[in-house]
Protein backbone atom coordinates (compact mmCIF):
# COMPACT_ATOMS: atom_id res chain seq x y z
CA UNK A 1 0.00 0.00 0.00
CA UNK A 2 1.23 3.42 -0.82
CA UNK A 3 2.32 6.12 2.12
CA UNK A 4 -0.19 8.32 2.31
CA UNK A 5 1.00 10.30 5.10
CA UNK A 6 3.78 11.04 7.47
CA UNK A 7 4.04 11.20 10.88
CA UNK A 8 4.91 15.20 12.51
CA UNK A 9 6.54 14.73 15.51
CA UNK A 10 4.63 17.53 17.55
CA UNK A 11 2.98 18.10 21.21
CA UNK A 12 0.11 16.41 21.93
CA UNK A 13 -1.37 19.50 23.54
CA UNK A 14 -0.68 23.33 23.00
CA UNK A 15 -2.44 25.83 24.65
CA UNK A 16 -1.59 29.49 24.13
CA UNK A 17 -3.74 31.82 26.05
CA UNK A 18 -4.02 34.45 28.56
CA UNK A 19 -5.13 32.43 32.48
CA UNK A 20 -3.65 28.60 31.00
CA UNK A 21 -1.85 28.00 33.61
CA UNK A 22 -5.20 28.11 35.65
CA UNK A 23 -5.91 24.43 33.62
CA UNK A 24 -2.12 22.79 34.23
CA UNK A 25 -3.48 20.37 36.21
CA UNK A 26 -6.37 19.28 33.85
CA UNK A 27 -3.94 18.93 31.05
CA UNK A 28 -1.47 17.40 33.35
CA UNK A 29 -4.08 14.93 34.38
CA UNK A 30 -4.92 13.57 30.94
CA UNK A 31 -4.05 10.01 30.24
CA UNK A 32 -1.39 10.61 27.86
CA UNK A 33 0.86 12.70 30.65
CA UNK A 34 0.37 11.59 33.99
CA UNK A 35 -2.83 10.04 34.71
CA UNK A 36 -1.65 8.94 38.24
CA UNK A 37 -0.30 12.42 38.94
CA UNK A 38 3.58 11.66 40.01
CA UNK A 39 5.16 14.65 38.45
CA UNK A 40 8.81 16.08 38.33
CA UNK A 41 8.64 19.44 38.46
CA UNK A 42 11.82 21.57 37.83
CA UNK A 43 11.99 25.29 38.32
CA UNK A 44 13.71 28.37 38.55
CA UNK A 45 14.62 30.51 41.85
CA UNK A 46 13.06 33.35 40.21
CA UNK A 47 9.76 33.31 38.77
CA UNK A 48 9.59 29.45 38.50
CA UNK A 49 9.80 29.39 42.33
CA UNK A 50 7.18 32.36 42.28
CA UNK A 51 4.83 30.10 40.32
CA UNK A 52 5.36 27.34 42.44
CA UNK A 53 3.14 28.59 45.08
CA UNK A 54 0.18 29.19 42.95
CA UNK A 55 0.41 25.88 41.53
CA UNK A 56 1.29 23.32 43.88
CA UNK A 57 -2.25 23.05 45.80
CA UNK A 58 -3.24 21.36 42.67
CA UNK A 59 -0.64 19.51 41.83
CA UNK A 60 -0.52 17.17 45.05
CA UNK A 61 1.29 14.42 43.79
CA UNK A 62 4.34 16.59 41.95
CA UNK A 63 7.77 16.75 43.59
CA UNK A 64 9.56 20.33 43.08
CA UNK A 65 13.41 20.41 42.10
CA UNK A 66 15.34 23.76 41.51
CA UNK A 67 17.73 24.41 39.09
CA UNK A 68 20.86 26.45 39.71
CA UNK A 69 21.43 27.07 35.87
CA UNK A 70 21.62 26.15 32.28
CA UNK A 71 24.79 23.95 32.40
CA UNK A 72 25.17 20.43 31.49
CA UNK A 73 26.13 19.66 34.86
CA UNK A 74 23.39 21.16 35.95
CA UNK A 75 21.02 19.10 33.59
CA UNK A 76 23.08 15.62 34.55
CA UNK A 77 22.15 16.27 38.21
CA UNK A 78 18.63 16.95 37.49
CA UNK A 79 18.01 13.90 35.67
CA UNK A 80 20.28 11.86 39.26
CA UNK A 81 18.13 13.05 41.10
CA UNK A 82 14.50 12.48 39.44
CA UNK A 83 15.46 8.81 38.41
CA UNK A 84 14.56 7.68 41.07
CA UNK A 85 11.42 9.32 41.88
CA UNK A 86 9.14 6.71 39.46
CA UNK A 87 7.46 9.63 37.52
CA UNK A 88 5.06 9.74 34.89
CA UNK A 89 6.84 12.85 33.20
CA UNK A 90 8.78 15.75 34.00
CA UNK A 91 7.41 19.90 33.61
CA UNK A 92 9.97 22.45 32.72
CA UNK A 93 8.58 25.52 34.42
CA UNK A 94 10.90 28.92 33.90
CA UNK A 95 13.11 30.23 31.28
CA UNK A 96 14.51 28.78 28.56
CA UNK A 97 17.73 27.37 31.10
CA UNK A 98 15.17 25.64 32.94
CA UNK A 99 13.41 24.42 29.48
CA UNK A 100 16.77 23.23 28.10
CA UNK A 101 17.57 21.17 31.49
CA UNK A 102 14.54 19.63 31.74
CA UNK A 103 14.33 18.91 28.25
CA UNK A 104 17.82 16.97 29.02
CA UNK A 105 17.37 15.57 32.18
CA UNK A 106 13.85 14.30 30.43
CA UNK A 107 15.36 12.65 28.04
CA UNK A 108 18.09 10.99 29.96
CA UNK A 109 15.75 9.46 32.23
CA UNK A 110 13.10 8.30 29.48
CA UNK A 111 10.30 11.02 30.76
CA UNK A 112 7.91 12.93 28.34
CA UNK A 113 8.40 16.79 29.30
CA UNK A 114 5.60 19.41 29.33
CA UNK A 115 7.13 22.67 28.82
CA UNK A 116 5.40 26.01 30.86
CA UNK A 117 7.52 28.99 29.76
CA UNK A 118 7.52 32.15 31.61
CA UNK A 119 9.00 34.05 28.71
CA UNK A 120 9.56 33.99 24.91
CA UNK A 121 13.18 34.59 24.77
CA UNK A 122 13.79 31.66 21.93
CA UNK A 123 12.01 29.25 19.96
CA UNK A 124 14.01 26.83 22.09
CA UNK A 125 10.62 25.99 24.27
CA UNK A 126 9.37 23.49 22.27
CA UNK A 127 12.42 22.34 19.93
CA UNK A 128 14.24 19.19 19.48
CA UNK A 129 17.66 20.75 21.11
CA UNK A 130 18.97 21.35 24.41
CA UNK A 131 21.19 24.41 24.58
CA UNK A 132 23.40 23.58 27.75
CA UNK A 133 26.86 25.78 28.75
CA UNK A 134 29.79 22.82 29.10
CA UNK A 135 33.50 23.08 29.69
CA UNK A 136 33.98 23.84 26.02
CA UNK A 137 31.37 26.49 26.05
CA UNK A 138 27.71 25.75 24.65
CA UNK A 139 26.66 22.68 22.73
CA UNK A 140 23.54 21.37 21.31
CA UNK A 141 21.60 18.50 22.63
CA UNK A 142 19.12 16.48 20.65
CA UNK A 143 16.24 15.47 22.52
CA UNK A 144 12.59 14.98 22.17
CA UNK A 145 9.83 17.25 21.62
CA UNK A 146 7.74 18.16 24.56
CA UNK A 147 4.47 16.16 24.86
CA UNK A 148 3.02 19.61 25.81
CA UNK A 149 3.43 23.24 25.48
CA UNK A 150 1.36 25.55 27.86
CA UNK A 151 1.92 29.06 27.62
CA UNK A 152 0.04 31.68 29.81
CA UNK A 153 0.02 35.00 28.40
CA UNK A 154 -0.59 36.80 31.50
CA UNK A 155 2.49 35.40 32.93
CA UNK A 156 4.35 36.51 29.67
CA UNK A 157 3.33 39.66 29.86
CA UNK A 158 4.75 40.48 33.15
CA UNK A 159 8.24 38.60 31.92
CA UNK A 160 11.15 40.98 31.19
CA UNK A 161 10.36 42.72 28.70
CA UNK A 162 13.85 42.71 26.65
CA UNK A 163 13.72 38.39 26.77
CA UNK A 164 10.18 38.74 25.27
CA UNK A 165 11.73 41.02 22.67
CA UNK A 166 14.83 39.02 22.24
CA UNK A 167 11.65 35.67 20.92
CA UNK A 168 10.52 38.56 18.13
CA UNK A 169 14.10 38.50 16.68
CA UNK A 170 14.74 34.71 17.10
CA UNK A 171 11.54 34.47 15.26
CA UNK A 172 12.25 36.76 12.35
CA UNK A 173 15.53 35.23 11.46
CA UNK A 174 13.39 32.17 10.29
CA UNK A 175 13.20 34.06 7.36
CA UNK A 176 16.77 34.26 6.44
CA UNK A 177 17.71 30.85 7.60
CA UNK A 178 15.16 29.50 4.61
CA UNK A 179 16.82 32.19 2.40
CA UNK A 180 19.86 30.43 3.38
CA UNK A 181 18.43 26.73 3.33
CA UNK A 182 17.59 27.57 -0.61
CA UNK A 183 21.03 29.19 -1.61
CA UNK A 184 22.43 25.63 -0.71
CA UNK A 185 19.35 23.72 -2.56
CA UNK A 186 20.67 25.57 -5.98
CA UNK A 187 24.32 25.96 -5.28
CA UNK A 188 25.53 22.22 -3.19
CA UNK A 189 21.96 20.46 -3.91
CA UNK A 190 21.21 19.95 -0.57
CA UNK A 191 17.75 18.57 0.51
CA UNK A 192 14.72 20.90 1.41
CA UNK A 193 12.26 19.67 3.04
CA UNK A 194 9.21 21.67 2.22
CA UNK A 195 6.97 21.29 5.03
CA UNK A 196 9.35 22.49 7.17
CA UNK A 197 10.52 25.50 5.67
CA UNK A 198 6.87 26.48 5.25
CA UNK A 199 6.07 26.47 8.92
CA UNK A 200 9.13 27.96 9.74
CA UNK A 201 9.05 30.62 7.27
CA UNK A 202 5.26 31.41 7.57
CA UNK A 203 6.25 31.13 11.53
CA UNK A 204 8.46 34.26 10.97
CA UNK A 205 6.51 36.13 8.30
CA UNK A 206 3.63 36.19 10.73
CA UNK A 207 5.87 38.25 13.35
CA UNK A 208 7.48 40.50 10.82
CA UNK A 209 3.88 41.32 9.57
CA UNK A 210 1.95 41.74 12.64
CA UNK A 211 1.40 45.40 13.78
CA UNK A 212 1.26 45.17 17.09
CA UNK A 213 3.17 45.10 19.67
CA UNK A 214 4.54 43.14 23.37
CA UNK A 215 2.08 44.51 25.10
CA UNK A 216 -1.14 43.03 23.31
CA UNK A 217 -2.21 39.81 23.73
CA UNK A 218 -3.20 39.38 20.13
CA UNK A 219 0.77 40.18 19.25
CA UNK A 220 1.87 37.91 21.74
CA UNK A 221 -0.23 35.17 21.22
CA UNK A 222 1.05 35.19 17.52
CA UNK A 223 4.81 35.49 18.66
CA UNK A 224 4.17 31.99 21.04
CA UNK A 225 2.79 30.54 17.83
CA UNK A 226 5.29 31.05 16.05
CA UNK A 227 8.32 29.90 18.27
CA UNK A 228 6.38 26.89 18.93
CA UNK A 229 5.80 25.92 15.17
CA UNK A 230 9.47 26.93 14.98
CA UNK A 231 10.59 24.08 17.32
CA UNK A 232 7.95 21.59 15.17
CA UNK A 233 9.66 22.45 12.40
CA UNK A 234 13.17 21.71 13.13
CA UNK A 235 11.43 18.64 14.54
CA UNK A 236 10.08 17.04 10.93
CA UNK A 237 13.62 18.27 9.08
CA UNK A 238 15.54 16.56 11.98
CA UNK A 239 18.36 19.19 12.46
CA UNK A 240 18.08 23.26 13.13
CA UNK A 241 18.45 24.28 9.59
CA UNK A 242 15.07 25.45 9.27
CA UNK A 243 15.36 28.25 11.95
CA UNK A 244 18.96 28.48 11.88
CA UNK A 245 21.16 30.09 9.01
CA UNK A 246 24.05 32.58 8.67
CA UNK A 247 22.19 34.75 11.47
CA UNK A 248 22.43 32.02 13.91
CA UNK A 249 26.36 31.10 13.02
CA UNK A 250 26.70 34.97 13.58
CA UNK A 251 24.87 34.61 16.85
CA UNK A 252 27.22 31.86 17.94
CA UNK A 253 30.49 34.15 17.20
CA UNK A 254 29.52 36.02 19.69
CA UNK A 255 28.78 33.96 22.32
CA UNK A 256 32.06 31.72 21.29
CA UNK A 257 34.40 35.40 20.90
CA UNK A 258 32.79 37.25 23.32
CA UNK A 259 31.16 34.86 26.04
CA UNK A 260 31.25 37.31 29.12
CA UNK A 261 29.97 40.04 26.65
CA UNK A 262 27.08 38.60 24.24
CA UNK A 263 23.70 39.83 24.45
CA UNK A 264 20.46 37.64 24.12
CA UNK A 265 20.38 35.25 21.42
CA UNK A 266 17.19 36.19 19.80
CA UNK A 267 18.77 39.75 20.00
CA UNK A 268 21.72 38.82 18.23
CA UNK A 269 20.08 36.29 15.44
CA UNK A 270 17.31 39.59 15.07
CA UNK A 271 20.98 41.17 14.09
CA UNK A 272 22.66 38.97 12.30
CA UNK A 273 19.50 38.15 10.01
CA UNK A 274 19.09 41.28 8.89
CA UNK A 275 22.49 41.99 8.05
CA UNK A 276 23.23 38.75 6.03
CA UNK A 277 19.85 39.44 4.05
CA UNK A 278 21.90 42.88 3.24
CA UNK A 279 24.83 40.57 2.25
CA UNK A 280 22.73 38.22 -0.08
CA UNK A 281 21.38 41.29 -2.29
CA UNK A 282 18.33 41.43 -0.82
CA UNK A 283 18.55 45.24 0.61
CA UNK A 284 14.85 45.76 0.64
CA UNK A 285 13.95 42.89 2.76
CA UNK A 286 17.19 44.38 4.57
CA UNK A 287 15.43 47.46 5.56
CA UNK A 288 12.40 46.39 6.19
CA UNK A 289 13.61 43.70 8.92
CA UNK A 290 15.52 46.38 10.49
CA UNK A 291 12.87 48.30 10.74
CA UNK A 292 10.59 46.30 12.46
CA UNK A 293 13.48 45.08 14.62
CA UNK A 294 13.59 48.97 15.50
CA UNK A 295 9.94 49.25 16.29
CA UNK A 296 9.89 46.00 18.65
CA UNK A 297 13.26 48.06 20.51
CA UNK A 298 15.76 45.44 19.23
CA UNK A 299 19.25 46.30 18.12
CA UNK A 300 20.26 46.18 14.24
CA UNK A 301 23.69 47.53 14.73
CA UNK A 302 26.30 45.70 16.82
CA UNK A 303 27.31 49.45 18.68
CA UNK A 304 23.36 48.81 20.19
CA UNK A 305 24.51 45.83 22.04
CA UNK A 306 28.16 46.93 23.33
CA UNK A 307 30.05 46.15 20.34
CA UNK A 308 32.57 48.05 17.83
CA UNK A 309 32.43 47.70 13.83
CA UNK A 310 35.64 45.62 14.44
CA UNK A 311 34.72 42.83 16.81
CA UNK A 312 31.65 42.38 14.81
CA UNK A 313 33.59 41.99 11.39
CA UNK A 314 35.97 39.54 13.28
CA UNK A 315 32.60 37.83 14.61
CA UNK A 316 31.12 37.66 11.19
CA UNK A 317 34.57 36.35 9.68
CA UNK A 318 34.16 33.73 12.24
CA UNK A 319 30.63 32.68 12.47
CA UNK A 320 31.03 29.85 9.38
CA UNK A 321 33.51 28.45 11.40
CA UNK A 322 30.80 27.90 13.99
CA UNK A 323 28.54 25.79 12.10
CA UNK A 324 30.76 22.96 10.10
CA UNK A 325 29.26 21.84 7.18
CA UNK A 326 26.54 24.20 7.01
CA UNK A 327 26.19 26.15 4.14
CA UNK A 328 24.81 29.50 4.02
CA UNK A 329 25.74 33.03 2.73
CA UNK A 330 28.71 33.56 4.63
CA UNK A 331 30.57 30.35 3.08
CA UNK A 332 28.89 31.43 0.00
CA UNK A 333 30.75 34.62 -0.44
CA UNK A 334 33.42 34.02 1.89
CA UNK A 335 34.36 37.56 2.28
CA UNK A 336 37.51 38.75 3.91
CA UNK A 337 37.50 41.37 7.19
CA UNK A 338 38.24 44.39 4.66
CA UNK A 339 34.59 43.02 2.69
CA UNK A 340 32.99 42.81 5.38
CA UNK A 341 33.83 46.26 6.93
CA UNK A 342 32.71 48.01 3.55
CA UNK A 343 29.33 46.11 3.23
CA UNK A 344 28.95 46.45 6.62
CA UNK A 345 29.10 50.45 6.39
CA UNK A 346 26.83 50.05 3.42
CA UNK A 347 24.48 48.81 5.21
CA UNK A 348 24.29 51.35 8.28
CA UNK A 349 23.41 53.61 5.12
CA UNK A 350 21.10 51.78 3.83
CA UNK A 351 19.18 51.02 6.73
CA UNK A 352 19.56 54.82 8.53
CA UNK A 353 19.91 55.15 12.29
Amino acid sequence: MPLLTRLIPSPVVVDIRPGALDDLAGVLADERISQSGRLAVAVSGGSGAQLRERLAPSLPGASWYEVGGGTLDDAIRLAGEMKSGHYDAVVGLGGGKIIDCAKFAAARIGLPLVAVPTNLAHDGLCSPVATLDNDAGRGSYGVPNPIAVVIDLDVIRAAPARFVRAGIGDAISNINAIADWELSHRVNGEKIDGLAAAMARQAGEAVLRHPGGIGDNGFLQVLAEALVLSGISMSISGDSRPSSGSCHEINHAFDLLFPKRAAAHGEQCGLGAAFAMYLRGAHEEAGHTAQVLRRHGLPVLPEEIGFTVDEFVRAVEFAPETRPGRYTILEHLDLKPNQIKDIYADYVKAIGS
